[in-house]
């Protein structure tokens, strides 16, 4: 199993960050204490992902955390990124993997056991699950709840991170979940202290899963 640290695990989004510099927002999550950031652009041309992607993989890699990128093989292959995460509608995580190598790590979204399993068998490093709570940043096909994140957290061996509303209000229904991370976007990005508020999120995982920790 690779080392990652999959705690507090920032995925971007430049529509909340109100024309500010996504750089320096993925900076104060760094300081606060994110080792895992993903890069998600939909909606920008390919060299200009291209270039953003090196600029953030230099500064996550100033401070020792890593950089995936979303759904584009290609730009994380041209840039050596640390890894991909991909969608269900994506290249498959076989795939990919024959195109990155062993090294790297791959991530898959997935909503089922049955989705989870599947990414398992393919060789993903991790299962993103969720939305688990409601979310506006992505379009939501499936319905999930913490009983539905709990039960796919115990189908599979590979890391399992939460995703999909989690923010200082929904954190606390997690506390019963053993799982890997939490994926955030709005939670982090919209913060007026991105910083401060990485590190209350941080605490906050730290203290839901230190029991099962300590097992």
């Amino acid at each position: 199993m690779k080392n990652v640290d999959y705690s507090i695990y920032l995925v971007t989004d430049r529509n909340l960050i109100n024309g500010h510099s996504l750089l320096d927002a993925v900076e104060e999550s760094l300081l606060g204490g994110v080792r895992l950031v993903q890069l998600r652009e939909k909606d920008t041309s390919t060299r200009d992902f291209l270039n953003l992607a090196i600029d953030l993989k230099a500064l996550c890699h100033k401070y020792n955390a890593k950089l995936l990128i979303n759904d584009r093989v290609d730009i994380a292959l041209a840039i050596d990124a640390d890894g991909v995460h991909l969608g269900q509608t994506d290249m498959p995580a076989d795939i990919a993997r024959k195109l990155l190598g062993e090294d790297k790590i791959i991530g898959v979204s997935t909503q089922t056991i049955a989705m989870a399993k599947e990414a398992e068998l393919m060789g993903a490093d991790y299962i993103g699950v969720g939305a688990v709570f409601s979310t506006n940043t992505k379009k939501v096909t499936h319905d999930m709840n913490t009983q539905i994140l709990k039960s796919i957290s115990e189908s599979v061996n590979i890391p399992v991170v939460a995703i999909g509303g989690i923010n200082r209000s929904t954190i606390e229904f997690l506390n019963e979940i053993n799982v890997d991370g939490y994926a955030i976007v709005t939670g982090i990005l919209m913060a007026e202290d991105k910083k401060s508020e990485t590190e209350f999120l941080l605490q906050k995982y730290r203290e839901n899963t230190r029991s099962f920790n300590e097992i």
